[in-house]
């Protein structure tokens, strides 16, 4: 059985796959800490993601997870966290959130700005940790991991082909529903922040904060189609000042690192069995927007079941 794509959806459906006795490869056009993945801020909350009423049982699945792994923080990367979803009320979520424990209405001195804010004890995850110790955890199962660049999935020959490539399904497939939301993200030393902040309008722009071990990672952007890698010095600068304007003391904080990436976006996630020529089997899950992270666990389970059925 092969796994194209390495990043989170790719390494933790192998891992699933690998762990249920499956002999598993994964095929990676690069190394986990240089894909997508590796530079997202990491909160899990389904963000940028549908369908929902999916999403949030696949969400769910993945908190009990990373409320598991947190146990171990320096070995998974997972913390558990404190902080506020703000903008978003109970009422303007679906189902899954009254299942997440201890989400509530935010207080006006946990939530500074206008309007309505959640408060949550929720998984932060340190991604180059976690995805590192992801790729331990397949190899120790008994996988393989190969950097190759497929063009073309019907050049891996394999019974099973689970297709994680994110935003690269939009020309392997090809997938024209794909398309990038650009996200850029400052990393400055922690001046002491202990909780995650955000605060997301309904544009292109939005605030928030989340501390990771020693340093801070400010956002945000999520701009549609927008393909550059390329870090944006006056994007950058008003990124600080909207985080500067809840927390001060981020402003004279030390900026170590600037981060693009391109959430892989799609009107809604594919996770779905294909029945190729020839009798193989092709098992899509790409197209988790801003939220993959978030979803990872509940989709790789899913993507294991339909690898499975005959």
């Amino acid at each position: 059985m092969t796994v194209v794509g390495g990043g989170v959806i790719g390494l933790t459906t192998a891992v699933v796959l690998a762990e249920s006795g499956l002999r598993v490869r994964i095929w990676t056009r690069e190394p986990a800490e240089r894909t997508t993945s590796a530079v997202a801020g990491a909160l899990w909350w389904p963000y940028r993601i549908e369908p929902e009423a999916l999403v949030g049982e696949w969400a769910l699945q993945s908190l009990s997870v990373y409320e598991e792994l947190a146990a171990r923080p320096d070995e998974t990367g997972v913390r558990m966290v404190e902080g506020v979803n703000g903008g978003t009320s109970l009422d303007d979520l679906g189902p899954w959130a009254a299942r997440v424990p201890g989400l509530r209405a935010a207080t006006a001195e946990e939530y500074p700005l206008p309007g309505p804010g959640l408060w949550a004890r929720l998984p932060m995850i340190d991604m180059p940790v976690h995805l590192a110790w992801l790729r331990e955890r397949f190899v120790r199962a008994g996988g393989t991991i190969e950097e190759r660049h497929v063009t073309d999935l019907a050049e891996v020959a394999a019974p099973v082909v689970v297709n994680c490539t994110g935003l690269g399904a939009r020309e392997l497939v090809p997938d024209p529903g794909m398309w990038p939301v650009r996200g850029q993200l400052v990393v400055v030393e922690n001046p002491g922040v202990t909780t995650w902040l955000t605060a997301v309008d309904s544009g292109d722009k939005g605030t928030y904060f989340f501390p990771q071990p020693g340093t801070l990672v400010l956002g945000g952007t999520a701009e549609e189609g927008e393909w550059s890698l390329t870090p944006d010095p006056g994007v950058a600068e008003e990124i600080v000042r909207r985080c500067a304007a809840v927390r001060p003391e981020i402003a004279g904080a030390r900026v170590l690192e600037h981060r693009v990436g391109l959430r892989p976006a799609r009107h809604a996630v594919r996770l779905e069995r294909e029945l190729l020529p020839g009798g193989s089997v092709l098992v899509h899950n790409y197209g988790h927007g801003g939220a993959g992270v978030t979803v990872a666990w509940g989709c790789a389970r899913e993507a294991a079941r339909l690898a499975a059925s005959r």
